[in-house]
């Protein structure tokens, strides 16, 4: 491989691994304080794209219908957790997980009915879909936004989790609910605060998503939160620094998988990255960041 090549090839892994993290990082977020895995985060991650591609449809400037789009999906994402969650907050964790896999079938399908079953057509702009020279390769503009986007949320979300009295809020209710009702902390908030941000990292992902792909469709959602799901075992369950490891180990593992393999066998990337999940899963079964102790985030 030439370091044009490899250049070109990291700037893709880099990009890939970014749309990952932020799915990642709002799975672990959710299950850090809830213990819930959430299957429903593919379909906010569709919300996010669709809401955009209909606000950019009925005339509204592509970056002001991305505002839009985070928005009606972190209402989206609130209603969710008010409807469906909190009121099976008590119940068993099975009765959690079946009730994600319900919201997710009913969100769905409540996509499918408004905007139609079809594949659209992202309207990403001409601009991001430009090449720019970056050390001696020509790499899209789309990748390098995907990158700098998600580095800048991910340095806030660290800001915000450190060093305000939300995020060490939302820590402490990862780490003891119960000692964090004691200590005051209102544990309702801090829920739906996590899931705004969880909800908002899941639209950016779903915009990035499809500026990446050219496409849209009711079920695009599944495989990036499948690759996120991967991405916060191989990480750790309910870490965010798991989870951005793990994304990223995913996202480079993805890319030069296919660089480097005959093409003849790089159909078969996903097998593979099933297979490093069962390896590291052997080595380490908490995951690579994480523990035998409750998760934090």
């Amino acid at each position: 491989m030439s370091g044009t090549e490899f250049s070109q090839q990291f700037i893709n892994a880099l990009s890939l691994g970014s749309i990952y993290a932020l799915v990642a990082i709002g799975l672990a977020i959710i299950f850090s304080i809830l213990r819930l895995i959430n299957f429903a985060h593919g379909e906010v991650v569709m919300l996010g794209a669709f809401f955009t591609w209909y606000w950019n449809k009925i005339g509204v400037p592509f970056l002001l219908a991305c505002v839009l789009g985070i928005g009606c999906t972190v209402l989206a994402g609130v209603l969710m957790e008010r409807v469906a969650y909190r009121p099976m907050r008590n119940a068993p964790e099975v009765s959690l997980l079946l009730t994600s896999l319900g919201v997710s079938i009913a969100v769905r399908n409540s996509a499918t009915m408004i905007f139609g079953e079809q594949v659209q057509k992202f309207p990403t702009p001409t601009r991001m879909e430009d090449q720019v020279s970056f050390l001696g390769a020509d790499i899209k503009v789309t990748n390098l936004i995907t990158i700098g986007l998600a580095l800048s949320l991910l340095v806030l979300l660290t800001w915000f989790v450190t060093r305000t009295r939300m995020g060490i809020s939302m820590r402490a209710a990862a780490e003891n609910p119960m000692a964090a009702r004691l200590m005051g902390i209102n544990i309702n908030v801090v829920i739906v605060v996590a899931f705004i941000i969880s909800s908002a990292l899941a639209a950016v992902a779903g915009i990035l998503w499809g500026a990446r792909v050219g496409r849209i469709e009711p079920l695009m959602g599944f495989v990036p939160v499948l690759k996120a799901f991967v991405a916060t075992v191989i990480g750790g369950f309910g870490s965010i620094p798991g989870a951005v490891l793990g994304a990223f180990i995913l996202g480079f593992g993805e890319i030069f998988f296919v660089a480097l393999v005959p093409d003849s066998i790089s159909g078969y990337r996903d097998a593979f990255v099933f297979g490093a999940l069962i390896l590291i899963l052997l080595v380490r079964p908490q995951g690579l960041l994480g523990s035998t102790e409750p998760e934090k985030i």
